[in-house]
């Protein structure tokens, strides 16, 4: 294994050790979450109770949520957004697979 495989298997390892579940999200524009602006593109996203971490490579956010249950599952993820000042910003996570929604603040 290179040093690279071994270093994502134990981040990997810590996460689901920690009981943080892991999802993946794709951003179509430029979405705002936790006040820092994300560019286009897919994302793995880390939740762990109340608050998630939205990461790509080097990029990173972390944000508090609201976790809700929905009364029937949610077939694929989705977002939702509200525009503030022409910038889109993140609401709403519908997790696909699941019935969790992700409320931002």
């Amino acid at each position: 294994m290179t040093k690279t495989v071994q270093l994502i298997a134990l981040m990997l390892a810590v996460a689901l050790a920690a009981g943080a579940a892991s999802y993946n999200v794709t951003f179509f524009q430029p979405s705002t979450v936790a006040g820092q602006e994300l560019k286009a593109g897919d994302y793995k996203l880390l939740m762990e109770n109340d608050k998630v971490i939205i990461q790509k490579g080097k990029e990173k956010v972390e944000a508090q949520v609201k976790v809700e249950t929905a009364e029937t599952k949610f077939s694929s993820t989705s977002v939702r957004y509200a525009d503030e000042g022409g910038k889109m910003k993140v609401t709403e996570i519908r997790l696909g697979g699941t019935n969790t929604k992700l409320v931002f603040n």
